[in-house]
């Protein structure tokens, strides 16, 4: 499947949209929280930062690994989207309008909100 500029470009706000939404979203927090395991830690002027630890071992903690990696998640969303919209385009095509629409929202969102400050 050859794609064009415009196809290309969903594709690539819906892989964008896809990605944030597991690695980052509270949405998807349920998703990661068997994976994955949030630490704080004070540091010496007082602030506390959070990481995130993978949880156990083997297949467990590649996930958890893969779920905190926005470059790593990021591959295999677009793995999984082009490889459905080949194969199954009459149900992965509105799924990825949806989401690079949602894309587009988030993103001219933040350029709003970088505006007005």
């Amino acid at each position: 499947m050859s794609l064009t500029p415009f196809e290309f470009l969903i594709l690539a706000l819906a892989v964008f949209r896809l990605t944030h939404l597991l690695v980052f979203d509270t949405i998807c927090e349920f998703i990661r929280k068997p994976f994955q395991t949030l630490v704080e830690e004070k540091q010496e002027n007082g602030e506390t930062v959070t990481f995130i630890e993978p949880k156990g071992r083997g297949i467990q903690r590649f996930i958890g690994m893969l779920l905190s990696c926005y470059w790593c998640m990021g591959v295999w969303c677009a793995l999984f989207l082009y490889a459905g919209v080949t194969l199954y385009p009459v149900v992965f095509h509105p799924v990825l309008v949806i989401l690079a629409l949602a894309a587009l929202a988030a993103m001219l969102e933040a350029w709003v909100k970088s505006v007005g400050e």
